[in-house]
């Protein structure tokens, strides 16, 4: 049956996807979650689609309440998440009963938290994709009392209806802290600078206030100095990728993110990689980056391995799906699991 999920709290959140990979093409932003990799995860978790619509919390706190008995799992930044006031995990599955309150609150660390939903939301898609658009005024933000469709998806007895941790450290989230080390490969415009384009990877950088999904906006610290450029001819403008590091006058560093126009004029010394772009979805102003140089088979590599482990999480997630065939109870009260502080469980580097 069709359910509802309204909002109680809805801090800055949205309902968004992996981003319309068509939307390039006719001039518009790609946007979607800054953090694909976590929301990837959040999906894979429930067995949904990887293109699924999700729920992206930034920063502040979030509270919902559902109709229909979900299950969810959220990844992302650590956070105090509850259901009905009982501490939840994060990074595995877990049932979120009818008639539950489910709670993100202190988010930290990180920016970003996502609730995937083993099941369908139903709200509007524009070419592909719900996520949202400033530009066209496409979808947007939360609010309260705001209320989303839900369709549940098959759920059977699994993982957190018996209490068993079975896909947990399936995946491994990233190591969340106040420094991130950002790996990047060579720009169209590294030429440009000289022997000063090595500052970029000699010191580090902090992220500013005024970054948002836009682009991030970084400037020197610690000694560190800005890459000078040595050729002063216009720069037209041009298509830019996500990712792109680019050096305007002045005296800061601009990363374009998944919400950036499809063309710029500023020289692009770097462009950041796929993995390192998830980890700038979490990154915090006030926060440092360190940016390493790597080169295009190392990039893919990274990348690579990281869709791996999401494949392997989804077949495993699948044949635990299949292999109970009983359903979940109508009610059920959710099940506490002992939650350690800051992401105790999680082992692996940034």
């Amino acid at each position: 049956m069709t359910g509802r999920v309204r909002v109680t709290t809805a801090g800055i959140s949205s309902v968004t996807d992996l981003g319309r990979s068509a939307g390039g093409a006719v001039g518009q932003m790609t946007g979607g979650a800054l953090d694909q990799y976590s929301a990837r995860a959040a999906n894979a978790l429930v067995a949904a689609s990887a293109q699924a619509p999700l729920i992206e919390i930034v920063a502040a706190d979030f509270a919902a309440t559902t109709s229909a008995n979900l299950l969810v799992a959220l990844t992302g930044a650590p956070a105090d998440v509850t259901v009905n006031g009982v501490p939840m995990r994060q990074w595995e599955p877990f049932w979120w009963p009818a008639g539950t309150e489910l709670g993100v609150r202190s988010i930290r660390l990180g920016m970003r938290v996502y609730l995937a939903v083993h099941g369908t939301l139903d709200v509007p898609h524009l070419l592909g994709s719900c996520a949202p658009d400033s530009v066209l005024g496409f979808s947007g933000p939360l609010h309260r009392d705001d209320t989303i469709g839900v369709q549940p998806g098959p759920l059977r007895i699994f993982h957190s209806h018996l209490g068993i941790p079975v896909v947990r450290g399936a995946v491994q989230p990233p190591r969340f802290t106040d420094h991130w080390r950002i790996p990047v490969t060579d720009g169209p415009d590294r030429d440009e600078f000289g022997a000063s384009a090595h500052r970029l990877h000699a010191g580090r950088f902090v992220i500013g206030n005024h970054s948002n999904h836009i682009g991030l906006r970084l400037t020197p610290v610690g000694g560190a100095r800005l890459p000078v450029r040595e050729h002063h001819g216009e720069v037209l403008s041009r298509g830019v990728p996500i990712g792109a590091v680019e050096v305007p006058a002045g005296d800061e560093l601009l990363i374009l993110h998944r919400g950036r126009g499809v063309t710029a004029g500023y020289p692009v010394l770097a462009v950041v990689t796929a993995t390192g772009l998830s980890r700038l979805g979490q990154a915090r102003p006030g926060q440092s980056v360190e940016f390493v140089r790597v080169g295009l088979p190392e990039a893919v590599a990274a990348a690579r391995a990281e869709q791996a482990a999401i494949d392997g999480l989804t077949r495993r997630v699948a044949r635990l799906m299949s292999a109970h065939d009983g359903r979940v109870p109508a009610a059920s009260a959710p099940c506490p699991h002992p939650v350690p502080s800051e992401f105790e469980q999680f082992s692996t580097s940034s």
